[in-house]
């Protein structure tokens, strides 16, 4: 494709959102959770069906293996079912520090979004009386303008 001026266009990028993160473009408190729950839900389903191939004895059918990495990365763990190989076990691991990661994420988040909203009620608060303030400055100027006026006026 090219411009009136000769100039090749580049066409817009198939992923903006990924183009923004691989750019390093600041990381808000909102795209850090939408990351942390995709990485999260992603690992969960994955770790679910890895855990019925590494250990079929314990996990049976892949719906088990779901139950158990949704237990487990929600960090209720009830303990009907526990991984009794090596793999099943990594796969445990990593399933649990996602889990404490996505849940401090979110916490995170939510704190964050709260101290914004009480930051803007303040600094709107702050605003307010700092322009009432000025109002009362500009009143009082212009009554020293009318008596600097009417003191020159009689000369």
């Amino acid at each position: 494709m090219t411009t009136p001026e000769g100039t090749t266009a580049t066409p817009p990028p198939a992923n903006p959102r990924l183009v923004n993160l691989v750019q390093g473009k600041p990381l808000t408190a909102r795209r850090a959770a939408r990351i942390i729950a995709l990485v999260t839900l992603s690992i969960t389903i994955i770790s679910g069906v890895l855990m019925h191939f590494t250990d079929e004895k314990t996990y049976p059918n892949i719906g088990d293996g779901l139950w158990w990495a949704i237990q487990t990365v929600t960090t209720v763990g009830y303990g009907d079912l526990v991984p009794t190989s090596v793999v099943g076990r990594l796969v445990a691991a990593l399933v649990m520090v996602v889990g404490i990661g996505f849940l401090t994420v979110v916490t995170a988040a939510i704190t964050s979004s709260f101290i914004e909203s009480a930051r803007r009620r303040l600094q709107g608060a702050e605003t307010d009386a700092v322009s009432a303030k000025l109002d009362q400055i500009g009143a009082r100027l212009e009554v020293i303008e009318a008596g600097l006026k009417a003191l020159g006026g009689q000369h």
